[in-house]
């Protein structure tokens, strides 16, 4: 019987497809008067989850152009966006059909400057901005939360002072 599951397990390794790419931002902001960081978070069209702007590679579009795209179109920020990614993240999204395809979403830290009235996705999810620490309260994907946590801690961190001798 044994054999059997381990011959089974193979055939599905066997024709299981890789995982499709996806480029995200995470989208943040240092308030003025507190110095307090917030990250931008926003629910999914199709089950309310909490995730960040994401969406699938375009074409004559760098990955990091990708990203702050997605953040405009589906949360109408606009910022500078860093080139080299903070990590990555995998997930299974459900297809309108209920299949399921696992992707791997590349994360780009975006320092918002901008806020748009009108969007795309406006009126379509819900937007909010809260702490890295209830960011990662809320996100389902283990490692976009450790994504979330290393970035407040690079944010948050001090420079070194040097000790004279």
């Amino acid at each position: 019987m044994a054999i059997l599951a381990r011959i089974a397990n193979d055939v599905q390794l066997m024709f299981r497809r890789p995982p499709r790419q996806q480029y995200a931002a995470l989208c943040y902001r240092v308030r003025k008067k507190t110095g307090e960081l917030e990250v931008l978070l926003l629910t999914s069209r199709d089950t309310g989850r909490w995730v960040i702007p994401k969406g699938w590679p375009m074409p004559g579009k760098l990955s990091h152009e990708v990203a702050a795209r997605e953040a405009f179109e589906e949360a109408g920020v606009r910022g500078t966006i860093e080139t080299e990614p903070l990590g990555a993240f995998n997930y299974d999204k459900v297809l309108k059909d209920g299949i399921q395809v696992p992707c791997r979403v590349q994360v780009y830290a975006l320092d918002v400057t901008d806020l748009a009235k009108n969007f795309k996705e406006k009126g379509e999810r819900s937007i909010e901005w809260v702490s890295c620490d209830e960011a990662a309260k809320r996100v389902r994907e283990p490692e976009l939360r450790g994504i979330i946590l290393a970035f407040d801690q690079r944010m948050t961190a001090k420079p070194a002072v040097a000790v004279a001798k």
